[in-house]
Formats: structure tokens, sequence, C-alpha cells
């Protein structure tokens, strides 16, 4: 009885938590975008400030609720700099490349991806990509926080990694299921994203990571490579532009290499590497800040 009741109140307190997140979320987001479009009101419609808005709300609604309802510090979030951080950032983005490289290497391997030139200079490119570098940045990182955040982790605590990860990435599918072009197959392929995605951020226990993966992977897709990324299109790199054919459910079509087999393969590669490379571990200054997680999930 006492183990059940436990069990009972570990997960009712779960899923208060995970409410209490929701609405704090909601709050400030709400008051953060009425503040720009008041301030600043040409922008307000600006895709990096929208991101950034969702960025802080979803950070303050954390930190917030790990003070008042935890004791914790803000850094248990996640979000803590230690001397790990660099080499984290820099291991997370390498692993989002290479894996969405490898899949455009294949592709282009059996001849249904190729480039065609495009007008542009160097300078226009390098200009790109780094504006491109920014606004992925910020919005890796706002859905990390929103998604892997505190959230993820208060269910992680209360049921345990996988129930929480299947909750979370099926939310995270759901948050994309309004993209241009979407299908099934995008949506499963967003869903198997986020379980890489929680899996970065179990490993590591730092947000810092799970973004990184996320940057590198969205980044090089839509910036370096030119494609599509969950749909948009906004992004334009000079000098180069793909030219795709094939099967639509090995390439992705017009919603890019994550609404293909290849996607497929791409996650579920970086989701191998994640687990089986023994540089991904967690940091001993994070573990010591005592994150949410480390109440219930053993690495192995």
């Amino acid at each position: 009885m006492t183990s059940g009741a436990s069990a009972a109140g570990r997960s009712a307190a779960a899923i208060g938590r995970l409410a209490a997140f929701v609405a704090a979320f909601l709050a400030i987001g709400i008051v953060g975008q009425v503040g720009v479009g008041v301030l600043f009101p040409s922008w307000a419609e600006s895709l990096l400030v929208s991101t950034a808005t969702t960025a802080v709300a979803a950070t303050l609604a954390g930190i917030a609720l790990l003070r008042l309802l935890d004791g914790r510090p803000a850094g248990a979030l996640g979000i803590a700099w230690t001397r790990r951080t660099p080499a984290e950032l820099g291991m997370g983005l390498g692993l989002g490349i290479a894996a969405i490289a490898a899949a455009v290497a294949a592709l282009a391997a059996v001849g249904f991806l190729r480039y065609a030139p495009e007008p542009g200079t160097w300078a226009g490119w390098t200009a790109a990509i780094g504006r491109d570098f920014a606004v992925f940045a910020v919005a890796a990182y706002a859905e990390e926080a929103m998604f892997r955040g505190y959230g993820y982790q208060a269910l992680v605590r209360g049921f345990g990694a996988v129930p929480a990860t299947l909750f979370a990435s099926g939310a995270f599918a759901l948050a994309h299921a309004g993209n241009p072009n979407v299908g099934t197959f995008a949506l499963l392929n967003i869903f198997v994203a986020g379980v890489l995605l929680s899996a970065a951020y179990l490993r590591t226990l730092s947000l810092w990571f799970a973004t990184a993966v996320h940057l590198g992977w969205n980044w090089g897709m839509a910036s370096l490579l030119d494609l599509p990324v969950s749909g948009i299109t906004l992004f334009e790199t000079p000098l180069y532009e793909p030219v795709m054919r094939g099967p639509e459910w090995i390439t992705g079509g017009a919603f890019g290499p994550e609404a293909g087999i290849i996607g497929t393969l791409a996650f579920g590669g970086a989701l191998l590497t994640t687990l089986k490379w023994r540089a991904v571990a967690p940091d001993p200054a994070m573990q010591a800040l005592r994150p949410l997680v480390e109440d219930r999930w053993v690495r192995p």
C-alpha cells in the first residue's frame, strides 16, 4: 500500500507540475508578446522575436517552479554553464550536422538529389548562414525549453523516462501538425526526433547539448544544405539550389528529409550515437544541482 500510494502521489505531483508549467509559460509568454507589440510594434511579427519570447517564457516558468515547488537552483533545469558546456555544444552541433549531412549524401549517391548553381556571392552566403544560425539557435533552445524543460523533467520524475519521453515526443510532433506539406510520415519522424532530443537531455542533463543537436540538424538542413526544414522554405542560401527527385517516401518531398525514410534513418543513427557515445555523459557539476530527473532515472 505504501509503495502504491507513493507512486500515485508522484504521478499526481508530476501532472500538477506539468499543468503549473503550462499555465506559467502561457502567462509569461502572453505578457511578453503584448509587451513587445506595445514597445516595438515593428518587431512584433518577427520570427526571431517570437521564438525569443517563447524561449524566455519557458525558461522563466521552469526556473520559478524549480525554486518554488522543488527548492532547486535555476541551473538544475539543465541550463547551468559548466566547464563542460562548450564541449557539449560542439558535440551536439556536430552530431546534428553529421546526421543530416549523411542523409543528404545518401540521397545524392543514389541520384535523388543534386545541386544546381544559383546566383550569389560568398559574402552573401556567409551573411545568410550567419543570420540563419542566430534564428535557428534561438528557435532550437525555445523548443527544448518547452518540450525537454521543466514539464518534461517533472514527468520523468513522476512516471519514469519512457512514459515521459513518449508523451513529450507526441506533443512535439503535434506542435508541427500545422506546418506546410506535413503528413503522417513527417509526424512520425518528428516523434522520433523528439525521442532523440529527449535522450540527448537525459544522457547529459544538459539542455545545451539537446539544443545543439536540434540546432545542428535544423541549421545544417535549412541553411548549409538549403533544404526545407519541417516544410518551411523561408530560408534561402545563395550560390546553390537543391534539385530533388525520387519517391517522396524516401526523400521527404516538399516537407524536406524529415518526411522520408532517409530522415528516419538519420534520426535513428543519431539516437544510437547519443546512447552509445561514451563522451555523451552527465557533467558532475550538473548532477550536483540535483535535476528532477535524477530522482528517478538511472543511466545505463
